[in-house]
Formats: structure tokens, C-alpha cells, sequence
């Protein structure tokens, strides 16, 4: 490696000018690459309800719907409004009673189940079908024009605008997210370094490397909003220390080559590759798990994260060292005394107490596992949202005034009678929780003759293959109620037509629980797995990634615990990712010491010398990378209005500063207790004397 950092010493300024260039192609691709917006596009192509909601979509050129509430608006106005909605581009069917009975029947005229259902206080509803899919840009266009067509008198409900609320509010907020990002790092930078322009430059190095990445995520097609938002500070925070060590290690070698900097920088850059090589792969490994993930949004971080990390190893071993070069004199001429302390006393503290450190950890693991294990989860999207939003106000008042939560159609084979039909229907009827069911059979029931339903309205329940029936459920998306009763009407749908499906929201959610109950053990036994490996092949050891594994996870179970005891309730997502973010992004911090402490063993110190020695010289790169990756996290988790994006930059927050204690305290205790064991496991180590 010594080879390669004398080619970028020898050619810095060509390396800068070429990295610089690179820019212009990274932002075209960051722009051009489309940011998806719904959670759940990420859902297994081959599930049933999946299939179910391609099927509406071909079939039925139901992509998505909307459904709109009118209050205090005359039923002329109302079929004034519907036909202004059918000219907007994408929008498919417009349905209301007014288009069953037109202007001429007063409302108290009306059936008394068609009253109950679709009129409440001088309101009723507008269904709105779109040809393209929930969050298509095409129906989030028309969803757009629809608002600027009504007035304050119609909202909209319904998946495609919580969408389209979801992306102006990220969309307002990313850059945001960044800037305090990189004003807190900056802050904890001028702390840790000997040099005011230093910090700049380091923050300018990754700027590259997560403009390459975002860049380069064309190649993706599509990334979600959430891997948008927490990308660029993410990185951030788990690439610093990349940088930092480059830094140190140029200053250290600038003291043996005086007067040679680019030789100084050749040895540095040497000695740094091979020390983030291997903290690299396990970091890139931990990301890669999230690909394990049945929920295809795990994909969506991992491989940006990974390549993002990967991106940040490549800058540091070339666009760095050109900076830190070519302003050498700038650097030199505003260095100052190191703010940050050297934690002597801490560092005694720890080796002195190791005993009394252990007990402490033996004390809370049960009570750190037990936090763990009672995590509570929420799955309702809107919950994720504030409540100003114009969609999450629809979709609360249309649950409080029309008692419509959950929305589920059922697909039927076109050839049952309208008998057994009409059998079905009432028996999903009949159900705790069902409000009412409209099918293309029962408007005969409601005294309604086929010949009066305008085309809209049958092409929109039933074509040559299906018919639809459409059920509105009083119960909460991805509760244990909603769930149990989806079962109970697919059971019911399977009896009268064996290949039925149930699709809509509510399946869809009732998936989306099943799925990332499964997720979250899966992704942190292949995390775990796969990081265990990488650790036992670079350590040479059999007991140390068992002993650094535990730390960690430790550190982990204590940041899920804090969300147990302080009552808080977890967007799903973060709780599925954070555990595998937090290991593959901290465990660098423990394997630091852990080679550091091995090589001095194995030159002949005793264990305390060497455990003295590798933490004195470990516990300021740990805590400096620590508090960025604090800083990086911190502040968005403050400033977001997105729940699922402060929750889970929180999460990371909170498990940066955990793992990092963690490993300054129990990790010293542990090499110290379990030495003989290390010895004996550690290849090179057998004969060392204890």
C-alpha cells in the first residue's frame, strides 16, 4: 500500500480536479434519480395481496384510490365537482350516490343503510379511482390538481395523498437534516482537532464521498424517502473516524519524515488502509444484512449504506490526503491546542474498578434484555406524520365522521350467482367491526335495478372476470382486531370462491406486521452471523468476536430497552434496522482496542500494561467518533416532523453515546477477566504468559 500512496502524493492535484469533475455527473444522477415514498411498494411481489392490487390495477385500472369528503356541498355542486375530477390526467372513475340517484332525490329518500354510509352531517364521500399506482408520480400529480380543483369544502384521504404529504414534508426538511448534521460534527471537530480549517476540510472529503453515493443511486432505479433522509448523515457519522485516523496518522508521520510531506502522507495513507480495510468490511457487512430483509426496503438502505461506506474508504485514502496536502500551509498556520481531554483519569478509573465495572453489567443485563424483548411497535403509517397535514386530517375525520378506517375489496370470480354473492356479503357483514360492504349484487337488495346504475358504477364493482366487493372496517390499521378479521373474511371469500383474494390497505398492513415480525430476528441473526465471521478471520480468534459481539449487543439491548422504559413506541422500521446499524456502525469502536491490546500482548506486556496502554491510546479516536456520529443523528432526530425519520435517527443518537460508554467501561473489564481464554484462542497468543 506504501506503492499506492506515493501515487496520490505524486499526483494530488490531478486526483482534486478529477474528483471535483466527478461532481457534476454524481449531482445529474442525484436529481434524476426518482425518491419512492410509500412503505408499501416494499412488499414481497408474490404475496396474495399483492397479487390482489395488480389485479385491480390491470384489470380494473384501479392503480390507487382516493376517497374524498364533501361537506355542506348541494348534490348539483357535488356533480359539478365529479365532473371536473374525470378531465384531471390519471384519474380513472369518479363514484358517488349522486351519480345512483342524481339531483332529483332528496336525501331523506334515500335507502336507510346508503344514508348511514355515505351521508354524516351534511357530508358525504367521492370515490376516486386513478389508472396508475399509489405512489406514482402521475397520481400524486393528479392528486395535486384535485386540490386545486376543490375548495376548502372537499378533503382528500387515502394512501396516494398521506404519499404526496410525506414527500413535500421530506422534501422540505433533507437539506435541513445536513446542515445541522454538519454544524454539529463541526462543533465536536474544532473540539477533538489542533487546527480550525482541519475540520472543514474533513467535513469537505465525505461531502464527496455521499455526493458519489447519492449519485450513483440512478443505478438503483428508485430509493426510499427514508434511505434519502438518513443517508447523508449516516454516512457522516460512520465515516469520520475514517477520516480522523487519516488525520492523526499524517500528523505522526509528519514528526518522523520532517521536511517530506508527501512521503509523510504515503506512510500515513499505508498505514491507514489497512486499519479501515478491516473496520470497513464489518461496518459494509452489517449494512449488506439489511439485504436479507423480506421487506425490500432493508435492500434499499443496505445497498446505499454500504456503498456509501465504501465511497467514504475511497476518499479518505485519495481525496483527503490531496487536500490535506495542497493546504498544508493553511492548516499549519491556524493550529491550536486540543480542546477535547485525553481521559487519563478515566482511562485509570476503569482499569482500577474492572471488577466492580463487571458486577454493574451483570446487574443490568436482565433488566437490558427484558427491554429488549418488550419494544413496542406501531405500524400505522399517518401515526408517523403530524397532524396538520391535510391527508392525515382527511383520514381522521373520515374515521370519526363515516367511521371508515380501514378499506378492504375483495376479488370474486365473476360466475358466482348473485345469490351466493349476496350470501358472502352478509355474512362478512355480520362480523364485529364491518360497517357496511357495497357489491355489484347488492344494489338489488337496496331495491336499486341494474338498468339505473350509470356504466361508472358497475365498470368499478364487476368486468368479465371479477367482481368487487368493497368492506369498510371500523378497526385500526395493523391492529391484532383488523388482523383477526381479515382472516375471517378471506376464510369467507376462500368458501364461495377458492382462488378470491382480499387486497386493499388493510391486507396490506396485515402483511407488512407478519413480514417485519419475521424481519426483525432474521436480519440480526444474519447481521450477527456475518459480522462474527469477518471479526474471527481479521482478530484470528475464536473468543474475542464472541467477547466484542457481546458488548455491542449489549449496547444495543440497553438503547431498544430506554424506548421499553420510558414508554415509547417504535415506528417498525427503526426497530427492525437499528440493531444491525448500531453493531456494524459501533463495533469498530471495540475492535480498535481489541488489536491494539493483542499486539501489545503478544510483544511481551502484561494484560493491564497492555489494556493501559491500548485504551490511553484508543479512548479519544472512540469518543470523537462517537459524539460525530451523535452530532450527525441528534440533531435531525430534533428537528424532523417525520416519526419514522426522528425515531429512528434517535435510535442512533442514543446507541452511538451507548456503545461508545460501552466500550470505554465493559470492554476493558472483559479482555482483562477473559485474557487466559484470549490467550488460548487467539492464534500467536497460546504461549504469551498470563
Amino acid at each position: 500500500m506504501l506503492k499506492f500512496g506515493r501515487i496520490v502524493t505524486k499526483y494530488k492535484k490531478l486526483i482534486l480536479i478529477l474528483a471535483i469533475v466527478l461532481l457534476i455527473p454524481s449531482v445529474l444522477g442525484m436529481k434524476a434519480t426518482r425518491v419512492n415514498y410509500d412503505i408499501l411498494v416494499y412488499l414481497p411481489d408474490d404475496i396474495e395481496t399483492v397479487k390482489g392490487e395488480d389485479i385491480l390495477a390491470d384489470e380494473f385500472n384501479m392503480g390507487a384510490y382516493s376517497i374524498l369528503i364533501v361537506n355542506n356541498m348541494p348534490t348539483k355542486d357535488i356533480l359539478n365537482l365529479e365532473d371536473k375530477i374525470k378531465n384531471v390526467e390519471s384519474v380513472d372513475r369518479v363514484a358517488s350516490i349522486a351519480d345512483v340517484f342524481g339531483s332529483n332525490i332528496p336525501t331523506e329518500m334515500l335507502p336507510e343503510e346508503v344514508k348511514d354510509a355515505v351521508y354524516k352531517d351534511n357530508s358525504t364521500i367521492i370515490f376516486v379511482t386513478f389508472d396508475e399506482k399509489i405512489s406514482s408520480d402521475s397520481t400524486m400529480n393528479a392528486i395535486k390538481e384535485i386540490r386545486n380543483i376543490a375548495d376548502e369544502r372537499c378533503k382528500i384521504s387515502g394512501m396516494s395523498a398521506t404519499v404526496l404529504d410525506t414527500k413535500e414534508l421530506a422534501d422540505s426538511e433533507i437539506a435541513i437534516y445536513v446542515l445541522i448534521a454538519v454544524a454539529l460534527c463541526l462543533l465536536i471537530l474544532q473540539l477533538a482537532l489542533d487546527s480550525y480549517v482541519a475540520p472543514f476540510f474533513l467535513l469537505l472529503n465525505i461531502g464527496f464521498a455521499i455526493i458519489y453515493n447519492m449519485g450513483t443511486n440512478i443505478f438503483l432505479g428508485q430509493i426510499s424517502y427514508i434511505t434519502q433522509a438518513i443517508s447523508a448523515v449516516l454516512q457522516l457519522g460512520v465515516t469520520m473516524d475514517f477520516a480522523i485516523f487519516l488525520y492523526h496518522s499524517y500528523k505522526a508521520e509528519k514528526e518522523n519524515y520532517k521536511g517530506n510531506n508527501d512521503e509523510a502522507m504515503a506512510h500515513a495513507i499505508s498505514k491507514t488502509f489497512v486499519s479501515v480495510l478491516a473496520s470497513s468490511l464489518t461496518t459494509i457487512a452489517g449494512f449488506l444484512a439489511l439485504c436479507t430483509m423480506n421487506l425490500t426496503l432493508g435492500k434499499d438502505i443496505g445497498i446505499v449504506m454500504a456503498k456509501g461506506v465504501l465511497f467514504g474508504v475511497i476518499c479518505v485514502v485519495t481525496i483527503l490526503p490531496s487536500m490535506l496536502l495542497l493546504f498544508d500551509k493553511i492548516i499549519e498556520k491556524t493550529k491550536h491546542k486540543e480542546i477535547l481531554p485525553k481521559f487519563k483519569t478515566l482511562k485509570d478509573f476503569n482499569i482500577k474498578h474492572y471488577k466492580a465495572i463487571i458486577v454493574v453489567f451483570l446487574i443490568l443485563l436482565p433488566f437490558a434484555i427484558y427491554g429488549n424483548n418488550n419494544v413496542k411497535v406501531y405500524y400505522d403509517l399517518d401515526k408517523t406524520l403530524p397532524m396538520k397535514l391535510s391527508s392525515v386530517q382527511a383520514n381522521h375525520e373520515l374515521k370519526d365522521k363515516f367511521e371508515m378506517v380501514s378499506t378492504e375489496i375483495a376479488l370474486v370470480d365473476k360466475n358466482v350467482s348473485n345469490d351466493k354473492m349476496n350470501e358472502m356479503i352478509d355474512r362478512i357483514d355480520n362480523l364485529d367491526g364491518i360497517k357496511w360492504t357495497i357489491g355489484y349484487s347488492k344494489f338489488s337488495k337496496l331495491g336499486i335495478p341494474e338498468e339505473m346504475l350509470p356504466e361508472d358504477i358497475k365498470s368499478l364493482l364487476v368486468n368479465d372476470k371479477y367482481q368487487l366487493v368493497v368492506i369498510n372496517s371500523e378497526y385500526q390499521m395493523a391492529t391484532d382486531e383488523l388482523n383477526s378479521q381479515v382472516n375471517e373474511i378471506n376464510n369467507i371469500i376462500k368458501e364461495y370462491d377458492s382462488n378470491g383474494i382480499l387486497a386493499g390497505e388493510g391486507p396490506l398492513m396485515k402483511d407488512l406486521v407478519e413480514i417485519s415480525d419475521h424481519d426483525f430476528n432474521s436480519v440480526n441473526f444474519v447481521s450477527i452471523g456475518v459480522i462474527f465471521i469477518i471479526m474471527m478471520l481479521t482478530l484470528k480468534s475464536i473468543s474475542l468476536p464472541v467477547i466484542l459481539m457481546a458488548v455491542i449487543e449489549f449496547a444495543i439491548f440497553i438503547n431498544m430497552g430506554c424506548a421499553t422504559y420510558t414508554n415509547t413506541t417504535l415506528p417498525f422500521v427503526a426497530s427492525i434496522v437499528i440493531g444491525t446499524i448500531q453493531l456494524g456502525a459501533t463495533i469498530d469502536y471495540a475492535i480498535l482496542i481489541t488489536t491494539k491490546f493483542i499486539g501489545l500482548r503478544k510483544d511481551g506486556k502484561t494484560k493491564l500494561e497492555a489494556i493501559d496502554e491500548a485504551l490511553g491510546t484508543s479512548i479519544n479516536s472512540i469518543a470523537v467518533s462517537g459524539l460525530c456520529f451523535f452530532g450527525a443523528t441528534f440533531g435531525v432526530a430534533m428537528y424532523s416532523k417525520i416519526e419514522m425519520i426522528g425515531s429512528l435517527c434517535t435510535l442512533m443518537a442514543r446507541g452511538a453515546i451507548i456503545s461508545m460508554l460501552c466500550v470505554i467501561f465493559i470492554l476493558p473489564a472483559f479482555l482483562i477477566l477473559f485474557d487466559k481464554l484470549i490467550c488460548k484462542t487467539t492464534r500467536e497468543m497460546s504461549k504469551i504468559k498470563n
